[in-house]
C-alpha cells in the first residue's frame, strides 16, 4: 500500500518547481542581498551617449554591490530611441530586461508618431538627472550665447544645430534658446548627429557651428581645450563647473534631462519586486553616489510607483512643450 507522504510527492515536487520559478530571479549573494539573475540592460542610443552611459553604470554598480549578477548591456539605436523601445516591448526574452529612457524619449514617441509608446511598458525607477551644455568649436569665433543668438538672427541658416535625435532634449535645448532669445524656431537648421564621440567630432571638424547634449558627455573635450562651452541649461552655476549659465547671459532657458528604466509591461510582481528592492539598493549606495557626482549627474531617484506617478503629468508637459516650439 502506497504511503500518504509517497503519494504526495509528484505534486510536491509540482509545487516546489512553480514556486522556484515565481522567485527565480531572487537568490542570496555573498552579502546576504537579494541578486537578480542575468539582467539585460538595452540602451536605445550608439555606445558614448547619455542612455549609454547610464546603462553602463547601472551594470557597474549592480555587479559590484552583488545586486546582480550576468548583467549585459545592449545597444539598439535610431530613431530617438523608439527603435530600441519597438524591440523591448516586442521580443521575448527569458532574462529580466530593463530599457534605460528619458525625457528624450517621450520626445521622440511624439515626433516620430512611433506606434509603440511609452503606454507599453512599465516605469521600474528614475536616476538621473543632466544639465546640458551647448559647445562650440575651440576655434570659433561664437564666444557666447549672444554671440550665437546673434549669428542666426542675422542668418539662421549660416547656424547648424547638433545634437541627438528629433524631440530629444537637444532639440528642445536648442528650440528653447532660440526662442528665449527672440529668434524664430522655424528657421532653425537642427541636425540630427548622433551622440558622443559622433557628434562631437563634427563640431571639432567645424562641420556643426554648435551642439549640446549631456555635460558628461563633453566634460573631457572640453577640459582638453577641443571644445568651448558657451553656456549651461542649469537655473544657476553648478559646482565646480566653470560655465556660464543661459539665464545669467539674459537668455530664461533652462532643461534637466531625466533618465531611467523601464520593464516590461507584462513582469511578474515578484520580478518587479526585487528588481525594485535591487535599484533602490544601489542608488543609495556610496559607489552610486560618488559615480553621480563624478560625472556632475542629479540624483532623481525614484522607486518604480514614484516613478509611475511623475510619468503621467512628465508626458502631458514634455508633449505641450513640444506642440509650442512647433515641433508637433
Amino acid at each position: 500500500m502506497q504511503s500518504r507522504s509517497s503519494s504526495r510527492g509528484p505534486a510536491l515536487t509540482r509545487r516546489l518547481l512553480l514556486a522556484g520559478t515565481a522567485i527565480a530571479m531572487l537568490v542570496p549573494s555573498r552579502a546576504g542581498r537579494a541578486e537578480v539573475k542575468s539582467l539585460e540592460l538595452i540602451a536605445p542610443a550608439g555606445p558614448g551617449g547619455g542612455y549609454d552611459q547610464l546603462a553602463r553604470a547601472t551594470q557597474e554598480v549592480l555587479l559590484a554591490k552583488q545586486l546582480a549578477s550576468g548583467v549585459q548591456v545592449q545597444n539598439i539605436p535610431g530613431a530617438g530611441g523608439t527603435i530600441g523601445l519597438a524591440q523591448f516591448v516586442t521580443k521575448g526574452s527569458r532574462s529580466p530586461s530593463l530599457l534605460v529612457a528619458g525625457l528624450g524619449l517621450i520626445g521622440a514617441v511624439a515626433i516620430n508618431k512611433s506606434p509603440v509608446t511609452l503606454d507599453q511598458v512599465a516605469p521600474m525607477a528614475r536616476l538621473t538627472g543632466e544639465f546640458q551644455p551647448l559647445v562650440v568649436a575651440a576655434d570659433s569665433p561664437i564666444k557666447s550665447v549672444g554671440d550665437l543668438l546673434a549669428r542666426f538672427k542675422a542668418d539662421p541658416g549660416s547656424v547648424s544645430w547638433g545634437g541627438f535625435a528629433l524631440g530629444s532634449p537637444d532639440h528642445i535645448l536648442c528650440a528653447l534658446i532660440v526662442k528665449a532669445g527672440g529668434g524664430d524656431v522655424a528657421k532653425m537648421n537642427y541636425i540630427v548627429a548622433g551622440a558622443g564621440g559622433e557628434m562631437l567630432a563634427q563640431v571639432m571638424g567645424g562641420h556643426l557651428t554648435v551642439a549640446t547634449g549631456g555635460l558628461n558627455e563633453m566634460a573631457q573635450q572640453i577640459q582638453a581645450g577641443k571644445l568651448r562651452a558657451i553656456g549651461i541649461s542649469s537655473p544657476e552655476r553648478l559646482p565646480g563647473v566653470d560655465i556660464p549659465t543661459f539665464k545669467e547671459q539674459g537668455v530664461d532657458a533652462t532643461l534637466v534631462n531625466w533618465r531611467g528604466l523601464m520593464a516590461a509591461a507584462k513582469l511578474r510582481p515578484a520580478d518587479k519586486q526585487a528588481l525594485d528592492k535591487a535599484l533602490g539598493e544601489m542608488a543609495r549606495s556610496e559607489q552610486w553616489q560618488a559615480l553621480l557626482k563624478e560625472r556632475g549627474w542629479v540624483d532623481m531617484y525614484q522607486p518604480a510607483a514614484e516613478f509611475a506617478s511623475f510619468l503621467g503629468p512628465e508626458r502631458t508637459r514634455i508633449e505641450g512643450i513640444l506642440r509650442d516650439l512647433g515641433l508637433t
